[in-house]
Parts: structure tokens; C-alpha cells; sequence
């Protein structure tokens, strides 16, 4: 199966071109709006084939420890007169001697590395990347598949396999290809805060593409879990803000600095006793 797709890759592409035209012209495509998202798969390629300078250094360091320790295991066999250890000495010099020839393989591999343009090497699928994922220490060797799926018939309408590990440089690309799949003068695209980027949101832009991402957890109080500023409802009409608890929170005075007036709003008794305050503040004392 892999040996067919490989060789007939064109084919396979241009006959999902004429599935999406199929679909257009007995109208199963909405046209309007499209929902990109990417995700990984896992090559033939192993970890244990893939080489980064990180997973360099990391074996290099366990080799010159393994070697380290059977040259003082070696030390003591030569101390040794008897048959036993001149049968060890023969194993722990065969053992040193190929830990070595590993170390020659490692260093051949980090020039290697170092002349490859994203400094990462795969043996068994040159084009497979190490990627990382959701759990932590579960990252893969693989590809990273992009797909824009139209929102009423949940089709896919274009797609695209890449080897990138993120998908920042993905959403105009991805935009375009479904703009020019589904026919629509005007197209809307939708993606997770994995694909924002400034520059991917103007290309989509310039290309008549409206996108509609959220914005990176630039905040590193949002990424340790607290409240941002979207958590907190404003209601105009009587100056108050609602928060996540849903108590009403109230101007309670303001200082001025560097960037202009500061407005407080606070409820004092509902935020002393409040469930929700450790997603606040990590200050006891702070309303």
C-alpha cells in the first residue's frame, strides 16, 4: 500500500481534486466556511531512528558513561591472573570496542545533522519529523497532516501532508487551497490558537480570506491556568464587570502610572470568600 501511494501520488491527488469538484457541482459543498485543523501521524520511521542534536548529545553522554565504566571494570580484570578474568578482559575489550565504533557512527551522524536544513536526521523515512504532542514525553516520528473541512457537510476539501511540527506557517496555505477547492468568492476560515500568527493572518487577508483564530496564550498567567481579561464581562450600561463566579464587580477606584489610569473594579466581601480566587491571584491578601 505504502509503495502504491508513493508512486502514484499525483493520481491520488488529482482524483480528490475531481471528489471536491464532484461534490460542488451536486452541491454538498456549503462553500462559505471551513474549519482547518492539523494532526500527527506516526511514521515507520522510530525514535530510535530519528536524530536531533539533542538526541545526540543525550547517547554520546551514555556511551562515554558506559565507557568510562568498562575501562575501570577493565582496570580491575587486568589485576586478576586467573583464566576467568583473562576470559573477561576479552568481553569488557570486545564491549569498549564497539561502544567506540557507536561513538564514530554518533559523530558521523552529527555532521550529518548539522549540514540537514532543520538539523534533524530520519533513517528509515528521510522525510519523517519528530513532533511533539499533547502528553508529556509522548512526542512521534511522523507527519504532520493538514485538512479544511467544510462546516455543513463536514467533507474535507483540501488537505495537505507536511513534515513541519506546528502549525503557525499552515492556515493561509490551507485558506487558499479550500478558497480555490470549493469555488467561493468569499471564504471563512476557521483554526485553534495553534495556527496564530500575525504575518498567516494578513496573507489570508490579502488573498480575500477571513480568518478567524484566538489569539497564542501569550500570558504566563494565563498558561500557569489564571483568569485573562475575556473571562471577565463588561456591562457598559451600569460600569460594572461580571466575573467567572458571577458576582458583579464594581469601580472601586484607580491609580495612574506610565500607561495612563488604571480603573479597579472589585466586589471586596465576594472576593475574600470566593471558590474561584486561587484562578485570580496566588496573593492572599490581594482583591
Amino acid at each position: 500500500i505504502a509503495d502504491f501511494r508513493r508512486d502514484n501520488g499525483e493520481a491520488i491527488r488529482a482524483i480528490c481534486r475531481q471528489f471536491v469538484v464532484l461534490c460542488r457541482q451536486i452541491g454538498l459543498l456549503a462553500g462559505g466556511t471551513v474549519a482547518v485543523d492539523g494532526s500527527r501521524f506516526r511514521a515507520v520511521n522510530t525514535r530510535d531512528k530519528n536524530f536531533t542534536p539533542g538526541a545526540i548529545r543525550r547517547r554520546m553522554e551514555q556511551i562515554d558513561a558506559s565507557i568510562e565504566r568498562y575501562l575501570s571494570l577493565l582496570d580491575t580484570a587486568d589485576r586478576q591472573e586467573d583464566e576467568v578474568a583473562e576470559m573477561r578482559r576479552d568481553r569488557l575489550t570486545e564491549r569498549l570496542q564497539r561502544l567506540r565504533q557507536q561513538m564514530r557512527d554518533l559523530k558521523a551522524m552529527e555532521r550529518a545533522i548539522e549540514a540537514a536544513p532543520d538539523r534533524q536526521v530520519s533513517l528509515t523515512d528521510p522525510d519523517a519529523r519528530a513532533m511533539a504532542t499533547n502528553g508529556k514525553g509522548t512526542g512521534l516520528v511522523g507527519y504532520n497532516v493538514q485538512a479544511a473541512v467544510d462546516t455543513k457537510h463536514h467533507l474535507v476539501v483540501a488537505h495537505e501532508v507536511t513534515n513541519v511540527g506546528h502549525d503557525r506557517s499552515q492556515l493561509a496555505n490551507m485558506g487558499q487551497q479550500a478558497k480555490e477547492a470549493t469555488g467561493a468568492d468569499d471564504l471563512t476560515v476557521l483554526a485553534d490558537r495553534g495556527y496564530f500568527s500575525g504575518e498567516e493572518v494578513l496573507a489570508c487577508d490579502a488573498a480575500g480570506i477571513k480568518a478567524i483564530v484566538p489569539k497564542s496564550l501569550t500570558s504566563s498567567g494565563l498558561k500557569r491556568g489564571f483568569f485573562g481579561k475575556q473571562d471577565f464581562v463588561f456591562d457598559a450600561d451600569r460600569d460594572l464587570y461580571v466575573c467567572p463566579a458571577g458576582q458583579e464587580l464594581t469601580r472601586g477606584g484607580h491609580r495612574s502610572d506610565r500607561e495612563g489610569d488604571v480603573i479597579f473594579y472589585r466586589h471586596l466581601t465576594a472576593c475574600s470568600t470566593c471558590e474561584l480566587k486561587p484562578r485570580c491571584t496566588p496573593e492572599k491578601l490581594r482583591r
